[in-house]
């Protein structure tokens, strides 16, 4: 029986993940796409639709930036009218964002059964915002979509009420769609005169490391330590920091800084860099599916299988660290199958058919 579903998104990984999902869903499905705003620069918001032919949000909701309080709360209160509006069967909610949590918060109170895709991940850091975001939406949840079995593992340990089905991860269903899509119309790896393999990626958001001037610095030098270009793709909150803290100006001397790219683009500079020093969940995620070694820039990671398996290496803010693992010149080991077969969407789709 067809249902009214509606799809939460409001960051840069919940587009990706939502791509592969809402064309799964949609072939027997209703599925409302609301963006909370959360990400509303262009380049991390409206690209994304762009690019992976995502339809334009029936609801943006504009939210913007705030304390984590008030952009939760904010969100809370537009997504109740817009549950009002569309009286939906079924709400999806992905990964670990204020979004997810206000989502979760709204659904919870109704009788419309709750989906939490990227269900059971764990950073065993309670002082990160998205553990108590994961935390709590999975324990609200009617459904839990678990991308891999320790995932699984980690829900039944904490005797978690809602329903655990293990699917695989639908951002691996994304990429190798945009994989070949990246190959044929990407053009900057040329356009910034780049080498395969003869550069380092980077990317620094999470507010643990802007938000703190010993760590954003002390990244900064690493990252600088090696002979290739560096290239930074800069997010606003870590720009604003930079200039903030005294740092911009070495961050300029040193790595090779551009303004954020679309999703094709990244793709691009992901798969042809050599190395990858990132604090997202997501790339690491994505560097792993793209063959690409990656450094994490965190002192804990949700991703451990990454890690187990040669792929990962946590280096934290350490700039000792950071220029160690950047030197390696180990190659890379066998890859396993870790998180699905790139079905994962079909299986999303089969479990809320069944809902």
């Amino acid at each position: 029986m067809s249902k009214r579903i509606l799809s939460v998104v409001g960051a840069r990984p919940q587009f990706i993940k939502a791509f592969p999902v809402s064309n799964a869903l949609r072939r027997s499905h209703d599925d409302v796409l609301v963006h909370t705003g959360q990400h509303y620069d262009a380049m991390l918001s409206d690209v994304f639709f762009a690019e992976l032919d995502i339809p334009e949000p029936a609801y943006n909701l504009g939210v913007g930036s705030g304390t984590h309080a008030d952009q939760t709360a904010q969100m809370m209160i537009e997504l109740d009218d817009v549950l009002d509006a569309e009286s939906p069967d079924v709400m999806i909610v992905y990964g670990d964002t204020n979004s997810t949590l206000a989502g979760a918060l709204v659904a919870a109170k109704r009788s419309t059964t709750l989906v939490h895709i990227e269900a059971g991940l764990r950073s065993g850091n309670r002082s990160m915002p998205e553990e108590h975001n994961r935390i709590a939406t999975d324990h609200l949840a009617d459904v839990l979509l678990a991308p891999t079995s320790s995932a699984v593992d980690t829900l039944r340990s904490e005797s978690v009420p809602g329903e655990i089905h293990e699917t695989g991860d639908v951002m691996y269903d994304a990429i190798l769609y945009v994989r070949e899509r990246a190959n044929e119309v990407s053009a900057i790896r040329e356009q910034l005169d780049l080498e395969p393999d003869g550069y380092v990626l980077a990317t620094v958001h999470r507010a643990g490391n802007t938000s703190n001037k010993s760590r954003l610095s002390s990244i900064i030098r690493g990252l600088a330590s090696v002979s290739v270009p560096v290239v930074l793709p800069i997010h606003p909150r870590t720009e604003a920091a930079l200039k903030e803290n005294g740092l911009w100006q070495l961050a300029c001397d040193q790595l090779t800084i551009i303004d954020p790219v679309g999703y094709l683009d990244f793709v691009s500079l992901l798969e042809g860099a050599t190395l990858v020093a990132t604090d997202s969940g997501g790339v690491q995620r994505e560097a792993f599916y793209l063959d690409t070694q990656c450094i994490t820039l965190r002192d804990e990671t949700e991703w451990v299988e990454t890690i187990d398996c040669g792929w990962n290496t946590l280096v934290g803010a350490d700039s000792d660290r950071i220029a160690q693992a950047l030197a390696q010149n180990e190659p890379n080991p066998p890859k396993p199958q870790l998180y699905g077969d790139g079905r994962a969407a079909e299986r999303v789709a089969e479990v809320i058919d069944s809902v």
